[in-house]
C-alpha cells in the first residue's frame, strides 16, 4: 500500500454553476455571492492540505443572448485571474423547449444548454493526476458524473503506487434536496457559517452607462436585474420562468 504523504498538495476544481446552484438550494443565495479562492482555502485549511491552485469552471451567456449575466461573469471571472485563479469558460445555448404546466397544457419556454464545462473540468483532473500535479482533487459539485472520474484516480493512484485523494465540497443545509457529494469521494459540507466567511465583498453586477450634458460617459447605479432571468439554475439545463 502507497503511504500517505504529510504535506498533501491540493488543487481545487470549480464547478461554478454548480456551486451556486447548490448555495442557491441551501441558503437562498440570489446570485454567485461566493469568492471560489476564499472557500478553497478555508476548506484546505480544515482539512489540512497546502493548497497548490484554484482553476474554475462556468458556461456564460453571449453578451446578445443576455447582457447582464455575460458582463456579472466576465468581470467575476477577470478578477479571479488576478487573484491567481485559473478560468475557463465558454458559452452555453439557448433552446426553446416544450415545458408541461400543471394545468396540462405544454408551453415552448427558452432553456439554457451547457455543453463541455463538465467534459474539461473532468479531463483537467485526470491529466493533472497523471503528471503528479495533486496530491488531493478537491472538486466544488454534486455531479455525479464525476464519480467515474474518480474511478480514474483510484486507477492512477495504483499505476503510479502513490496516495491520492479526491473530495467533493458543496454548500450543505436542511433546505438542500440532497446531502450527498460525488459518489465514491470524500464528502465535505459547507456549512452555512463557513459558506457566509467566504462571501465576496466586490460587486461584479454591471452599471448603467449614461451621457451628461458634457456628452461624457457616466456611471449611474447598477442595472436592473432583467425580468425573468438569472444565472444559470442548474448543471447542465435550465428554464428561464
Amino acid at each position: 500500500m502507497s503511504q500517505e504523504p504529510t504535506l498533501k498538495r491540493c488543487i481545487s476544481f470549480v464547478d461554478a454553476q454548480s456551486l451556486f446552484h447548490a448555495a442557491r438550494q441551501a441558503f437562498g443565495s440570489f446570485y454567485p455571492d461566493y469568492d471560489p479562492v476564499l472557500l478553497s482555502q478555508k476548506v484546505c485549511a480544515q482539512m489540512g492540505w497546502e493548497l497548490q491552485q484554484v482553476r474554475v469552471y462556468t458556461s456564460v451567456p453571449s453578451q446578445e443572448e443576455n447582457e447582464y449575466w455575460h458582463r456579472f461573469w466576465m468581470n467575476k471571472l477577470r478578477a479571479l485571474e488576478h487573484q491567481g485563479a485559473m478560468t475557463w469558460w465558454k458559452c452555453w445555448r439557448t433552446r426553446k423547449r416544450p415545458v408541461h404546466q400543471p394545468d396540462g397544457h405544454t408551453v415552448m419556454l427558452p432553456v439554457s444548454i451547457e455543453k463541455g464545462v463538465d467534459m474539461r473540468l473532468a479531463l483537467d483532473i485526470v491529466q493533472r493526476a497523471h503528471a503528479h500535479a495533486f496530491d488531493v482533487a478537491l472538486v466544488f459539485s454534486q455531479d455525479q458524473d464525476f464519480a467515474e472520474v474518480a474511478d480514474e484516480i483510484r486507477a492512477t493512484a495504483r499505476d503510479q503506487d502513490r496516495w491520492i485523494k479526491i473530495a467533493s465540497a458543496y454548500p450543505y443545509s436542511t433546505a438542500s434536496r440532497t446531502f450527498r457529494g460525488i459518489d465514491r469521494t470524500d464528502w465535505i459540507q459547507i456549512e452555512r457559517a463557513t459558506y457566509d466567511s467566504c462571501l465576496d465583498p466586490r460587486d461584479y453586477r454591471p452599471r448603467r452607462r449614461l451621457t451628461n450634458v458634457e456628452g461624457k460617459d457616466t456611471e449611474d447605479g447598477l442595472m436592473d436585474i432583467p425580468t425573468g432571468t438569472g444565472p444559470h439554475l442548474d448543471e447542465s439545463v435550465v428554464d428561464f420562468h
